[in-house]
């Protein structure tokens, strides 16, 4: 199986939403999509298996504000689970961002959400906090997580 990354564009919302209702308990509206998609300071991008006519496999979402680059949704079918395909969206972001030398980039995370914290972890991450009750559909808490890439190239 191969997979293209390109930038997501409205005409992937149909997409997106199938995905996103089956990966999160309170999932993102169309129009939450389509204003990140939108905005000029966020990337998008989408994982599109080669082999199945061009079938949206995940997306990544983030948006860059003053001091970090806000990784907001990341999902991926279930069918393509396991694939390494949020790593390839990921490392394909930090390629990206590569230039902005001093953005670091976060996100939260449930924090039950072990598997999720174990791959931002293998990329870089680590917890710098907690969000109480941060998730509205059940109070469930919110790990802060960092990626530093100043601090990474200091230390390397």
């Amino acid at each position: 199986m191969s997979f293209n990354l390109r930038h997501l564009t409205l005409a992937d919302l149909a997409a997106i939403e199938r995905i996103e209702r089956i990966a999160y308990p309170t999932p993102w509206s169309r129009s939450m999509f389509a204003g990140e998609i939108a905005k000029h300071s966020s990337i998008c991008l989408g994982a599109i298996d080669t082999d199945a006519a061009g079938c949206l496999a995940g997306y990544l979402i983030i948006s860059r504000y003053a001091d970090a680059w806000h990784v907001m949704n990341v999902a991926v079918e279930e069918e393509y689970r396991r694939r390494g395909i949020a790593t390839l969206l990921l490392n394909r972001l930090f390629e990206l961002t590569s230039a902005d030398d001093r953005r670091g980039y976060t996100l939260e995370v449930r924090v039950s959400n072990e598997q999720a914290i174990k791959l931002y972890e293998r990329l870089g991450f680590v917890s710098r906090g907690i969000r109480r009750g941060y998730y509205t559909d059940n109070r469930e808490d919110a790990l802060i997580m960092w990626k530093d890439p100043v601090r990474e190239r200091a230390s390397a």
